[in-house]
């Protein structure tokens, strides 16, 4: 198998039968109380031990009814990060369990810096003995090529990708994104998009598609069928499906002509499914059926 990342991205993604992510981004008060009080307990508190490992076994219980409908799982950093030093370990142990269960794994923590500290965050994340070991990472790429070229180096040396923040799905993206620049005559998200499609041409899998990958939400399918146009070697990791408004003809835009090339994310709605008919106890069985409508939904437009 190719060692490029979206040439195992593809590979993955055509072996699961659907382009589906699901995000790990555990909020303590929405985990089933069955699982919060059999560690929470045993501090008394809400601890971050204790926290860090109620989400280390909601997420195991996520992954594992997953883990055979879904080529990949993204969690959310700071979710974890939030409590500290015991929030990394429950981030470390589900990176590990879910590439131990065989799937790709996203870490979302937008990284972003120059010099030696652009590739101190390269290294703990893509390096080859990262201790936040993970296939692939979303990087911000407002302080230009330099802040990104250490994290391209690592992808092309240990066959991880990036994810570069190019049209995001939150509501006030377009007060800077959607700017006009004045000496090019486009806007500022279609500018990071041509500066995506060159970092990536070094980057080239077998599969057509670069390593380096970029984030374009759901929520803005016009502007994302111009992307596509402007980056057809790219990946799209594509968030705002689901809890936060776009269905699956939002989502069509990002992919090519052939129904490939991009990487749905959805967190809540899956996740969380279980909170719609109020049966903690069976989290799992609604998030399997989450996934398995997502996917349905999917392919009627691909």
């Amino acid at each position: 198998m190719s060692s490029n990342f979206a040439d195992r991205l593809t590979a993955a993604i055509k072996q699961k039968g659907t382009p589906i992510c699901v995000g790990l981004d555990p909020r303590i008060e929405q985990i089933p109380s069955f699982i919060r009080d059999v560690y929470l307990a045993k501090d008394g508190e809400e601890t971050p031990a204790a926290v860090a490992d109620t989400f280390i076994e909601f997420n195991k219980g996520i992954i594992d009814v997953v883990a055979d409908l879904v080529p990949v799982v993204k969690p959310q950093f700071a979710f974890y990060l939030r409590y500290g030093s015991q929030g990394v370990r429950a981030f470390e142990e589900t990176c590990a369990y879910a590439q131990q269960a065989g799937l790709i794994v996203l870490a979302d923590a937008k990284s972003n810096d120059i010099g030696s500290t652009a590739q101190a965050y390269a290294e703990g994340f893509l390096g080859a003995d990262a201790p936040l070991s993970c296939d692939a990472l979303t990087v911000n790429a407002y302080l230009g090529a330099d802040g990104i070229k250490p994290f391209t180096e690592l992808c092309k040396k240990n066959g991880k990708g990036v994810f570069v923040l190019v049209k995001t799905s939150n509501p006030s993206s377009g007060d800077l994104q959607d700017r006009i620049t004045d000496g090019e005559k486009m806007s500022i998200h279609e500018l990071m998009a041509h500066f995506v499609e060159s970092w990536g041409a070094d980057e080239m899998g077998e599969s057509g598609y670069s390593s380096v990958g970029a984030v374009v939400g759901a929520t803005y399918p016009q502007e994302a069928a111009r992307l596509r146009e402007i980056m057809p070697h790219a990946y799209f990791l594509v968030p705002g499906y689901g809890a936060q408004g776009g269905g699956a003809a939002d989502v069509k835009p990002c992919f090519d002509s052939q129904g490939g090339g991009a990487l749905v994310n959805s967190s809540r709605g899956i996740i969380f499914a279980w909170e719609k008919d109020c049966k903690e106890r069976n989290y799992q069985d609604s998030a399997r059926e989450a996934v398995e409508e997502m996917k349905k939904d999917l392919a009627s437009v691909l």
